[in-house]
């Protein structure tokens, strides 16, 4: 179930607002200019597989994801467990360029700055998030991470995140928390 729970900056233990409906996640998230939507894509794709396999279950969805929203770069978040080889997601960073974080399997919370709040969103397969260009943001995949997402980028550039450094994002209850 896809949950987004919305938080003051001054209590980061206790959310203001928590929804479960697609709908109503929706509205919220586009007040704030966030689009969230929810649709079955029908791929079966297991957190951990092989890049190559990865890329030939998915050819079809990348290539409609880049399409659709004039993508120019992707990467994927591919973890089944923890991998310390990989970049900490959950410190929080902006991109040059909008963002849709499309879950293919597994889970993972986005967590964003938004107008003087925190909005966490807990997207499952079928989700999809777009986030604007300069939105502070980071992803949570808990203590064992289970998530299959495609990242798609407006730019080649904006691909790489760029570090705020502000550690109050791991204030926030995380995945394993909520």
């Amino acid at each position: 179930m896809s949950i987004l729970s919305v938080f003051h900056p001054a209590s980061p233990e206790l959310p203001n607002k928590v929804l479960t409906h697609h709908d109503d996640i929706a509205a919220t998230l586009a007040e704030q200019g966030v689009h969230f939507a929810h649709a079955e894509h029908g791929l079966r794709v297991r957190p951990g597989t092989a890049r190559d396999e990865v890329l030939d279950a998915c050819r079809g969805y990348l290539d409609q994801l880049m399409t659709a929203h004039g993508c120019k770069a992707f990467v994927l978040l591919n973890r089944d467990g923890e991998d310390p080889a990989q970049v900490d997601v959950r410190d929080e960073h902006v991109h040059d360029s909008d963002e849709v974080f499309a879950v293919v399997s597994g889970r993972a919370q986005v967590g964003l700055r938004l107008a003087g709040g925190v909005y966490s969103v807990l997207c499952e397969k079928g989700d999809q998030l777009l986030v604007p260009a300069g939105t502070r943001r980071w992803v949570e995949l808990g203590d064992t991470p289970f998530c299959l997402a495609v990242r798609v980028f407006g730019s080649e550039q904006g691909v790489e995140p760029r570090f705020t450094g502000d550690l109050t994002a791991r204030a926030f209850p995380g995945i394993d928390e909520l």
